[in-house]
């Protein structure tokens, strides 16, 4: 009987390491998991974990240093740039490798491989926007260059050597989780990583919206409600620069398409996020007489971050700046002789085209008189959990890809069926690669204005300064060469001169150089005024930010770093100071709000959206509450079958102010009752407060405080893995505010340049850490002091033999 019990012991252990030892279903394998000797055990970091003295790589020409700061930052030392290249590659690796894969596999719509049925809708729409596409072209441009080509491929090298180097034990957390491996990196990799930031920055539209308003209302109303210029405006190009060359030809505006539309969208917001500040001040501003820069990119704020600092030697180069984990190079960032910083520009880069089929079929389409053939591709999925292939099938014009067909459901609401689009991403090419390592080793102004042919998308306005006390922006990238309103609404795709046909000359893109004010400043607001001679759209961030920051600057003398570090938390909110006072006004002529705690709340506002401010809480929301109050009648933003975009804000406020008995104030949904702005202002004010007592309990300073309601939450960048995410930080700002930060976005890295004739002086820091690790003290370290707005001095070694007290570890990369 003991020989039975021990052989049904056996069994039972058998049985479990064969269940153990394999994926259930999407979940991963729970014995490697849980092995205490490789599983998620081994991912706790020692507070003392300190860099190994020496590794032996293969693949290096020469021995390459490697000095970690107090803050894991790695400080690069290479004797060529091959080598250079491949230590980046290899210790962003180290940190970053997981993000690196997630963010590939994004692009090349290959998440549900690892992540199972949840994320196979989102795989196929960035498949169906062409991602693989637009990377497959910019890796054959990096292939074609050979400073691209060295860069890629070592870096490419690197990664792969820290890959090859790994067993189990050593994989992320994210890879024992969700149960498979690294794949080796490339150059196509790379190419994927830039076209998830093409996405994020310019994959958005408007058109259908306005084509269901335009059609609804004629050109004439909607040219009166939609402006194409805001009444308030400061645009990055100062207004009245005389542009300094002759235009190409523009298009000719053809007959404005005014169909209808029959389509699912829901509303998109006015302001995303994706946004960011950028200023630099000349040296007749500054204490030092020398220029000062700034940089604060708006992103989405995620762990681990989208950011990793580094600094990279070589006998060529001498730079310090943050870099994309996946994308060679320091993007942002600073050397001995100039800094430069980015926002998005954020022009109308993303079309949708009405496409004719001659019939049910749906075979062939309408182009230029006659029919063109409708072009099929299948794409195919591997899906965790599924033994079969899945297969997606999409339907291309010329224009692109038609991104839903009849009968399917879009992956966002506000992406069309049946219509082709058109975007920057998988058509611009450029070589991202080339202006990094130019910009990189720049000197002045000429190097700077050198990195414009190789810039295309996202298109960035790239601020410069350098130690010659010049100063510029350059509103740089592939800008598609319209005519007036192109993509304003629904484009015809029967219509050749509907189609995108040319850039706009890389050397005519909205630009400055030393303007008469003394700064340069961008806020993604308006790029130029109307003078400029291309249409780049119609619609911007809104201009408060921006205006803001020109005042600042304006009234700024003897400027230092601790001035711009100052104004990059600044929480003056001046859409406040422009509508507030006219709304309290109104408000004061209802007796039953003389005594109302809200009310007297708001009177006494100091306009700043700071922190522990109740009045910026009451404020944020309602504005957005007398908005949709004002609006949503008319132009139903989430009407499942013609939903319109609301009236930009700056466009509401001015119709308050100037024409108070506008029709647009009466709700038509109430036909026996003629409502006033005064009405529309009060109940959306008592509604206000009702819903915020419902969400926060009675006013109190502990939880209407603007801090506690904002409630900054930084996620993973899987959503399930909130473990891993930080929530509740306290800080101020707001989407309009030049500390931009809200619940799910801001300022993703600050940086303050002061430059200097000899050696330049650098602050920045970002809201993370380096490590992309959750068990390691540097993963979110610097998430509090970014919270108070505080600024890390960065450390930028002249030489490998340059002591330096926050050098603390330092590793010899041997071949």
């Amino acid at each position: 009987m003991k020989y039975l019990r021990a052989l049904l012991s056996l069994a039972v252990v058998a049985g479990l390491l064969f269940v153990l030892n394999r994926p259930l279903g999407p979940a991963p394998a729970l014995g490697p998991f849980f092995n205490p000797f490789s599983g998620f055990w081994q991912n706790a970091e020692s507070h003392n974990k300190s860099a190994p003295s020496q590794l032996t790589l293969t693949g290096l020409k020469n021995e390459v240093i490697v000095k970690y700061d107090d803050n894991g930052v790695p400080h690069i030392f290479a004797q060529n740039d091959e080598d250079l290249y491949f230590a980046q590659g290899y210790v962003l690796a180290q940190d970053r490798l997981w993000q690196m894969d997630f963010y590939s596999r994004v692009a090349a719509g290959r998440l549900s491989e690892v992540m199972g049925p949840l994320a196979l809708d989102f795989d196929k729409y960035n498949r169906r926007l062409q991602l693989p596409e637009g990377a497959e072209k910019i890796a054959e441009a990096l292939m074609h260059d050979p400073t691209s080509k060295m860069i890629a491929e070592s870096y490419a090298a690197g990664v792969n050597a820290y890959i090859d180097q790994l067993t189990y034990k050593d994989y992320a957390i994210e890879y024992k989780i969700l149960g498979y491996k690294p794949e080796a990196w490339s150059p196509l990799k790379t190419a994927l990583v830039e076209m998830v930031m093409r996405k994020d920055m310019n994959a958005r539209s408007d058109d259908y919206m306005m084509s269901n308003a335009l059609s609804k209302y004629g050109k004439a109303t909607i040219d009166d409600v939609f402006p194409d210029y805001p009444v308030e405006e400061s645009p990055v190009v100062p207004v009245g620069t005389k542009w300094d060359f002759v235009p190409v030809a523009v298009p000719k505006v053809p007959e404005m398409l005014q169909a209808s539309v029959n389509t699912r969208l829901s509303i998109e917001a006015e302001n995303p996020g994706i946004g960011s500040n950028n200023w630099a001040v000349h040296g007749s501003r500054t204490a030092t007489g020398l220029p000062l820069l700034a940089n604060d990119p708006h992103l989405g704020l995620s762990l681990p971050s989208i950011w990793y600092q580094m600094q990279l030697v070589s006998p060529s180069v001498n730079v310090y700046g943050v870099c994309v984990p996946g994308w060679p190079g320091i993007g942002i960032g600073f050397n001995k002789d100039i800094a430069w910083g980015m926002t998005n520009v954020g022009s109308d880069v993303f079309d949708f085209y009405q496409i004719k089929f001659k019939d049910a079929s749906r075979k062939e389409y309408q182009y230029d008189g006659g029919w063109r053939p409708v072009t099929a591709k299948i794409n195919e999925f591997k899906v965790k959990g599924s033994a079969s292939i899945l297969h997606d099938t999409v339907h291309y014009t010329h224009h692109g890809p038609i991104m839903y067909d009849e009968g399917q459901k879009p992956f966002f609401n506000d992406t069309p069926v049946g219509h082709a689009l058109t975007w920057v991403g998988p058509v611009a090419q450029g070589n991202s690669l080339k202006a990094l390592y130019l910009i990189n080793r720049g000197k002045n102004y000429e190097d700077y204005r050198a990195i414009l042919p190789f810039l295309a998308s996202p298109a960035f306005n790239v601020v410069f300064a350098s130690n010659q006390n010049d100063i510029a922006i350059t509103s740089a990238g592939h800008l598609p060469l319209k005519w007036k309103e192109q993509g304003k609404f629904i484009l015809d795709g029967s219509n050749p001169l509907h189609d995108w046909r040319a850039w706009i000359p890389v050397e005519q893109t909205p630009y400055v150089r030393n303007p008469q004010r003394g700064f340069v400043s961008s806020a993604n607001q308006f790029p130029a005024d109307l003078t400029y001679p291309y249409y780049l759209g119609w619609k911007f961030a809104p201009a408060e930010r921006g205006i803001r920051i020109n005042e600042m600057l304006a009234s700024m003398q003897k400027a230092t770093v601790d001035s711009l570090r100052l104004m990059q938390n600044d929480n003056f909110n001046v859409e406040a100071r422009r509508i507030l006072p006219d709304l309290l006004k109104i408000l004061a002529t209802d007796p039953s709000l003389k005594s109302n705690k809200g009310y007297e709340i708001l009177a006494k506002w100091n306009l700043k959206n700071d922190p522990d401010q109740i009045g910026a809480t009451i404020f944020e929301r309602w504005v957005r509450e007398l908005r949709l109050a004002i609006w949503e009648d008319d132009f139903p933003s989430q009407d499942p079958k013609k939903p319109m975009l609301l009236p930009t804000r700056d466009r509401t406020w001015a119709m308050l102010q100037k024409q108070p008995t506008a029709k647009w104030f009466d709700d038509n949904r109430t036909p026996n009752k003629v409502e006033t702005a005064n009405e529309i202002v009060i109940t959306s004010f008592k509604a206000t407060l009702d819903s915020l007592a419902a969400k926060h309990g009675p006013i109190n300073p502990a939880t209407w405080n603007w801090g506690i309601a904002k409630n900054t939450t930084i996620k993973h960048l899987v959503p399930l893995f909130s473990a891993f995410s930080r929530t509740g930080v306290y800080n101020g700002g707001g989407g309009n505010i030049v500390n931009a930060t809200k619940e799910g976005h801001g300022p993703s890295w600050r940086m303050v340049v002061e430059l200097d004739k000899s050696w330049p002086k650098a602050y920045g820091l970002y809201p993370g850490g380096q490590s992309g690790n959750p068990g390691s003290i540097f993963y979110d370290n610097m998430i509090d002091k970014w919270a108070k707005g505080e600024l890390n001095e960065l450390v930028f070694l002249k030489s490998k033999d340059e002591k330096h007290p926050k050098i603390v570890a330092e590793t010899l990369l041997k071949k």
